[in-house]
């Protein structure tokens, strides 16, 4: 194996206080009731647009046209870019064992949903000194994962072929794009999803630390927990 690809909401840093902090100020802003951190653990993973969808209530959106819909998706992005840094952190070991697969010489990706200015900030913030070879998030001219374009276009650029890749992920959206790509999916059990749901899409093997990436770039699988 070449190369890791990884997705970062639930799998390089926990987002999950700032993405709510950001959606209750746009719900609360329009006379909404707001949800609790966790329930935003299954509105992530399928892009902006959709996560706002899932937080405002059904019948608020059954009011809503196209436009309008556009145009609250706009505001809470805003919203969320303001608290994008406020409790974001990597997971334990993450930075080392990022460092440590660079060392080694594997070249090193990301790919998220999550818009991509947004991804690019965070990553940029939390990981300043790992030498990511590309870092993509949601854009309007790369279709949003589990369609594989996104993770191939990044493979093509850091000419690694896709069996020679790790996709690591903590929701069934990733598992379902590394399958869709040729790469081998990679679940981790401390993201927004759980073991379980990676797992059932179709996992190779399951990480519970950061460091059990270190395991597969030694050609062995981690096992317990």
């Amino acid at each position: 194996m070449k190369a890791f690809m990884f997705d970062v909401d639930g799998t390089l840093l926990d987002t999950l206080a700032d993405i709510a902090a950001g959606c209750n100020l746009l719900l609360e802003a329009h006379g909404w009731p707001g949800h609790p951190v966790a329930a935003y653990r299954r509105m992530v993973g399928n892009g902006f647009s959709t996560l706002i969808r899932r937080a405002v209530p059904e019948a608020a959106l059954e009011t809503l046209d196209a436009r309008a819909l556009e145009r609250l998706v706009e505001e809470g992005r805003g919203m969320y870019a303001a608290h994008l840094h406020e409790a974001t952190k990597p997971y334990p070991g993450m930075r080392e064992t990022l460092a440590e697969l660079a060392r080694r010489g594997f070249a090193l990706a990301v790919l998220s949903n999550k818009p991509d200015e947004m991804t690019q900030a965070v990553i940029s913030r939390q990981f300043p000194t790992i030498p990511f070879a590309r870092i993509c998030g949601g854009r309007a001219d790369i279709p949003l994962k589990p369609d594989p374009a996104g993770a191939l276009a990044i493979l093509r650029d850091m000419n690694v072929r896709p069996d020679e890749c790790f996709y690591v992920g903590d929701s069934d959206v990733d598992m379902r794009t590394a399958l869709a790509a040729g790469m081998t999916p990679v679940g981790v059990s401390w993201g927004f999803r759980g073991e379980e749901e990676v797992v059932a899409a179709g996992a190779a093997c399951v990480l519970h630390r950061a460091e059990d990436a270190l395991l597969l770039a030694e050609g062995r699988l981690p096992s317990g927990k």
